[in-house]
């Protein structure tokens, strides 16, 4: 079975993800040599994230929200669309996503089909993430630096983040095709248990509630 097979198109309380902690996680496993050197070595080739939606509970209207949220999708077992508050666009957080933003490849006349990402950082050190769950209506495509038009040009997929070119617009040899976007993370719950003690909750005391990442 997929991973995306038990995956839920619904996204999580935005009031709430707005007020969550957490970001990237990478696997790196260091070895201390007997010199006194480290030999270091990456388990995982990308990264992931995992995020505390609990730190952004202000309300119990919050928590009624996001226990129904939990039950509807079975604790664990379905996925659900996630808005990072530190990390949900193609460009920085102040600005507003452009069709230049991120480069998904050069086109050569016959390739139709572009996969969503973002690179960080630069040059040999650059890390590419592949963007699966694109906000709907916020994708905008660019080939050679002109602008496509949205179900003219290219449709998208925003269960997947791919980019299809329709015929009569595949991108020519050695265009640049670039896109910009808002994004949702697919997550699911990190945990099969919620625990909520009103008396705690008015006190300060916020539950944690683990999210983690799906990777495509």
């Amino acid at each position: 079975m997929s991973t995306f097979e038990a995956f839920h198109e619904v996204l999580f309380p935005v009031a709430v993800s707005f007020g969550a902690t957490g970001g990237p996680m990478r696997r790196n496993e260091i070895v201390l040599l007997t010199s006194g050197h480290e030999r270091r070595n990456a388990r995982f080739a990308g990264s992931r994230r995992s995020y505390d939606a609990g730190t952004g509970l202000r309300s119990l209207e919050d928590v009624h929200e996001v226990v129904a949220f939990f039950e509807a999708r079975r604790g664990s077992l379905h996925g659900f669309r996630f808005r990072d508050p530190f990390d949900m666009k193609s460009c920085r957080p102040h600005e507003t996503p452009a069709s230049t933003d991120q480069t998904l490849g050069t086109g050569d006349g016959t390739t139709a089909v572009f996969q969503l990402s973002k690179i960080y950082g630069e040059g040999a050190d650059a890390y590419r993430r592949a963007i699966a769950k694109p906000v709907a209506g916020s994708v905008r495509v660019a080939v050679g630096g002109i602008e496509q038009l949205a179900e003219t040009q290219f449709s998208v997929d925003h269960a997947t983040g791919s980019v299809t070119f329709l015929p009569g617009h595949l991108p020519a040899d050695g265009a640049a095709v670039t896109a910009g976007f808002v994004f949702d993370v697919p997550v699911r719950f990190d945990t099969d248990r919620l625990t909520v003690s009103l008396a705690g909750f008015r006190a300060g005391q916020i539950p944690t509630i683990p999210l983690i990442e799906i990777l495509p």
